[in-house]
């Protein structure tokens, strides 16, 4: 195929063709990707762009998410491009509402340190192992979410001057008294009724068809009956949890890599330590406490009287046992490089001010023992060598995939992976792996479903990609009357049951209303027991619909079981009552949907005094 290639790319018909797309893109294309502007950028909110390769990671990101939490729920929602694109749009919104409130933020003045940007990710437990900031944790985490570590602590930064600005707004929020007893009142009100149950088995059981109403139901609803267009499906899946199965690390290994590593199965070296701390840049007075000290003043004397730290100086200077990459560095390395116990620093300056160090006491670095750690080592050694092995084999996967497009037995052979054929599949019943968006679009591509050819690796998950290929089509079709006359059969069927059954519960609610009970007695039917139902019964919607009896006069209403079997609902009364368990929650909600509502309404005024414009929201 490549030889192919090559000696068409030599002809002269494919030059002047070529030639000819190469102009096209100076006139039309290249003039963006040299010169950037809206191409670059998915919106402009005032005088701030956010990037269309910032707008995508974000939209890749929120993707993951829900088709975490809701499978294929969403991978179905994901095959209308009306919903794609209304979901893209959402993504985008909300990086907009974050710019607006970022641009506000800062004309009021908020900002945040360096300092509570590093705290606040050293105190991150995602990056956390055993409690404590795992350095390669961290870097494997920003790289699998698309994250430099420049990049990730400018987003960090933004995040918390916008939630500076949503504290002070959803902190000046309240509710009153009067409001949380009425929402009480709503929320905890029950409800007594008492109901008829219309079973639509027993009215199915019932229902008598004739070949005319068959034929007539069939005919106006054949896209119930219709087989959606199928394809027998070819794939090859490579993950590097499947060659982690196959990894054997021996103790030999483990062990070797435990003494390379020591450090790593190392406790911190800890030290306690003591300072006196001068705030600012008053280096006269900070090395007036020094002279002194070298004088012969005792140093906690010194720390109690003359230190302007208040937490530390009432315990002589005490800061306790510290660790590295936890305090100011310029603090740190002073206060580590100190060598015996007793021994001070200089003046150290750090942001804080100056300060003068003292080693209490000292803790050495211990390591785990090796049995402790042997099988951690082990987990860690498979998934490194696997995942190793993964991009190996993905390499070679693109390459034989590509090169020899008519079929997988080459691919497979090259990576000793295993070709999976399906039968005949839609998008509704095809393998969970096939589902994925990425995949059941290039399984619809015109170079997979019409040409016969190989997709190219398709990523379905960090270290876990695919190749499918499509064998055979066959188009959608109205399956034929005989094949389906059962189903046709029982829909039908439930069809005229329910409406059987919704026409004698209008009959009796319409009766009864008038207090008549003709049909009720005709029927013999009776109401149950009385029932207490809350707002979260399913008839709830109907019955709190409903008026207040009054004056002895009942209410009804039809209504629908959660199993789809027809009520008549019979009102008995209402009870009001003010839970006092529940009003301290209930005002917490109401003091939160008003927060909500104040910042739905800031951020639309800022919508209204900015300049946005959208580039992008399509793919």
């Amino acid at each position: 195929m490549m030889e192919r290639l090559r000696e068409g790319v030599n002809s002269i018909a494919v030059k002047i063709i070529l030639g000819l797309i190469i102009l096209s893109f100076v006139f039309t294309g290249v003039s963006g990707y040299i010169f950037g502007g809206a191409g670059n950028t998915a919106a402009k909110v005032g005088n701030i762009e956010i990037g269309r390769a910032e707008f995508e990671q974000a939209y890749q990101n929120e993707r993951n998410r829900r088709q975490s939490q809701l499978g294929d729920y969403f991978a179905n929602l994901l095959g209308d491009p009306a919903y794609v694109e209304q979901f893209r749009k959402s993504v985008l919104d909300r990086m907009i509402n974050d710019a607006l409130l970022e641009q506000h933020a800062q004309s009021l003045g908020l900002r945040v340190s360096d300092a509570q940007v590093r705290t606040l990710i050293l105190e991150m437990p995602e990056f956390q192992v055993d409690g404590k900031f795992d350095q390669d944790v961290y870097q494997a985490t920003l790289r699998r979410a698309g994250f430099s570590a420049e990049t990730f602590a400018d987003y960090l930064r933004r995040d918390l001057v916008r939630n500076q600005l949503l504290s002070a707004v959803q902190a000046s929020d309240f509710t009153l008294p009067g409001e949380v007893d009425a929402q009480s009142k709503l929320i905890t009100q029950t409800r007594d009724i008492r109901k008829i149950v219309l079973p639509l088995q027993e009215f199915e059981a019932k229902v008598e068809l004739s070949e005319e109403e068959i034929n007539a139901f069939y005919q106006e609803n054949t896209v119930r009956f219709t087989r959606p267009e199928q394809a027998k499906v070819s794939y090859i899946e490579l993950s590097a949890q499947q060659l982690r199965d196959g990894i054997t690390i021996s103790d030999e290994q483990a062990e070797r890599f435990y003494q390379d590593n020591i450090a790593k199965y190392s406790t911190e070296e800890q030290r306690k330590v003591s300072h006196i701390l001068v705030q600012g840049d008053d280096q006269a007075q900070a090395q007036a406490i020094l002279d002194e000290l070298s004088g012969g003043v005792d140093f906690a004397e010194l720390a109690q009287e003359k230190s302007q730290d208040i937490g530390s100086a009432e315990e002589g200077g005490s800061l306790g046992w510290i660790e590295r990459d936890v305090m100011d560095p310029a603090f740190e390395d002073a206060a580590f490089a100190l060598e015996k116990v007793g021994d001070t620093t200089g003046l150290v300056k750090s942001e804080f001010g100056y300060h003068i160090i003292k080693l209490d006491e000292l803790k050495a670095s211990v390591a785990k023992p090796y049995d402790e750690v042997a099988q951690s080592i082990k987990d860690e050694l498979k998934d490194q060598q696997a995942v190793d092995k993964f991009y190996e084999l993905q390499n070679e996967l693109e390459t034989v995939a590509f090169e020899f497009p008519d079929s997988l037995d080459d691919a497979a052979q090259a990576i000793d992976g295993k070709i999976q054929h399906t039968d005949f599949i839609s998008e509704v019943d095809a393998p969970a792996v096939l589902k994925q968006p990425a995949v059941y679009q290039a399984i619809l591509s015109p170079e997979v479903k019409e040409d016969g050819l190989n997709s190219e690796v398709i990523e379905v998950a960090p270290e876990h990609v695919i190749v499918v290929r499509v064998e055979e089509v066959r188009d959608e079709t109205v399956l034929p009357l005989e094949e389906v006359r059962s189903d046709v059969v029982a829909q039908l069927s439930k069809v005229k049951a329910e409406q059987t059954a919704l026409t004698l519960a209008q009959t009796l609610v319409t009766e009864l209303g008038e207090g008549n009970k003709t049909e009720l007695n005709a029927q013999n039917l009776t109401f149950g027991e009385l029932e207490k139902i809350d707002r979260g019964s399913p008839l709830a919607d109907v019955v709190f619909a409903m008026a207040k009896p009054q004056a002895g006069n009942l209410g009804y209403a039809q209504a629908k079981e959660f199993n789809g079997d027809v009520v008549v609902v019979e009102l008995v009364g209402v009870t009001e009552t003010v839970n006092d368990q529940y009003k301290a929650q209930i005002g917490q909600q109401l003091t939160m949907i008003n927060a909500q509502l104040d910042l739905e309404g800031l951020i639309g005024v800022l919508r209204n005094n900015t300049e946005i414009e959208y580039y992008v929201v399509s793919q």
